[in-house]
């Protein structure tokens, strides 16, 4: 019989490194949570100029356009003073990766912050996490780690920067599981290490503020019927399609801004203009979408359909915008509005379908098929909507299926663009 081995996956545990990085998730746990509050208070503190009149048509100032246009320009400056390329890894690219720059880290988290305090339709999640995993890669790099170590441990910042901020270590982990799929004895040592990570993180960040994103949005409670599978599989291929309308939105808005002649402080002063003016005329397409996805939710009957959809559509210009222009922010906030909103437009449409199960389904397909995380935002709306264990079963349909349709739509486009390059070459 052949002995095992310390560098067999179970046996991890057995060697000295493992536990080195077991410290650095505690720290860096540590780290996250006080980060991600100071961070968000400062979101929180600076976006208090907002207050709509309504939150119907033209229920913003004109004298927000001023202030998001002078976000536009501090935004411009900071990248100049910072020395930020034009274009920034997106945050599911960086967590790929594995690895955050630390020459970025200051440069996005003051970007980022003027951007979400200015208004912009975007998330905290891509500061949160180049921060955290930015820490965690020099903390490694700095006591001479490996390539491996320096890795987990960049996934370890990551998770303590989420770890509050989403007030779930079991959400934040299956992400970074989803997204990394690592393998090997690699698989135990992110694993644990962004559990533990994330737990310090969320022990913190409740004691000082409270579990903040969970039962965000409660529903309307709804019995399961075996019918609503179907309807699951209907509501999923809608969000693919949402999901690839916002990509060819935010292609279109990229080569316009690319195609600009102008310094990039003039492209950021102008997204900010832009996204200033579609705020005045639809207040609720303003800022990461959390806040104004409960307005939406509850009162979707008064604002009416033709709005809701007109918000949906909105809220992607705006996104669009805000990352084509220069701003810096994640995606998932504002695709949670976007999906969270469409659910709500087709109950409005077709009233036989509950609430809780239209809302429940587009709030997880959206983001889970643009980020190619399905598993995880099946958890994260079950969460949000406390919708319960049995009614998961459609959203979980609704997920897979808009994730097979828009890999699908991928698959299509990348075969159409590899034949056409393999004709265009010489015979």
């Amino acid at each position: 019989m052949s002995a095992v081995t310390p560098s067999q996956p179970h046996q991890v545990a057995q060697r000295r490194d493992f536990w080195v990085l077991m410290g650095y998730a505690v720290v860096l746990g540590v780290f996250g949570a006080l980060f991600a509050l100071a961070f968000m208070g400062v979101v929180k503190v600076g976006g208090g100029w907002y207050s709509p009149t309504s939150n119907t048509w033209m229920g913003g100032h004109w004298w927000w356009v001023a202030v998001s246009g002078a976000a536009g320009v501090a935004v411009g400056l900071l990248r100049m003073v910072t020395k930020l390329p034009d274009k920034t890894p997106g945050l599911v690219e960086d967590m790929q990766d594995q690895y955050v720059d630390p020459a970025m880290v200051t440069g996005i988290a003051l970007v980022s912050a003027a951007s979400l305090v200015g208004g912009a339709s975007l998330g905290p999640e891509k500061a949160l996490g180049t921060v955290g995993g930015g820490v965690g890669q020099w903390l490694a790099q700095k006591r001479g780690r490996d390539l491996e170590d320096r890795q987990v441990a960049t996934l370890s910042g990551f998770a303590g920067a989420y770890g509050g901020l989403f007030s779930s270590t079991v959400l934040v982990t299956m992400m970074i599981i989803e997204l990394v799929r690592p393998g090997g004895r690699r698989f135990t040592k992110v694993l644990v290490s962004c559990v533990l990570s994330g737990s310090v993180s969320f022990g913190i960040y409740f004691a000082v503020a409270g579990a903040v994103f969970l039962d965000a949005y409660p529903v309307p409670a709804y019995s399961y019927k075996n019918w609503y599978l179907v309807a699951g599989v209907g509501l999923g291929l809608l969000a693919a399609v949402l999901v690839t309308v916002l990509g060819v939105i935010v292609k279109g808005v990229e080569r316009a801004f690319d195609a600009m002649k102008a310094p990039s402080l003039v492209k950021s002063t102008i997204g900010g203009l832009a996204f200033g003016v579609i705020g005045v005329a639809l207040p609720l397409t303003m800022f990461t979408g959390s806040g104004q996805l409960s307005v939406v939710l509850k009162d979707g009957s008064t604002l009416g359909l033709g709005l809701v959809v007109v918000l949906v559509l909105a809220k992607m210009v705006t996104f669009a915008v805000s990352a084509g222009s220069g701003f810096i922010g994640g995606p998932i906030f504002p695709t949670l509005f976007i999906g969270g909103s469409a659910g709500v437009a087709v109950h409005l449409a077709v009233p036989g379908l509950p609430l809780g199960l239209t809302f429940a389904c587009l709030l997880a397909a959206v983001p889970g098929a643009l980020v190619a995380a399905p598993f995880t935002f099946v958890l994260l709306a079950a969460f949000l909507t406390e919708v319960g264990a049995l009614n998961t079963a459609p959203v979980l349909l609704a997920v897979v299926t808009a994730y097979l349709a828009v890999e699908a739509v991928k698959y299509v486009m990348v075969g159409r663009k590899a034949e056409a390059a393999a004709s265009a070459q010489p015979a």
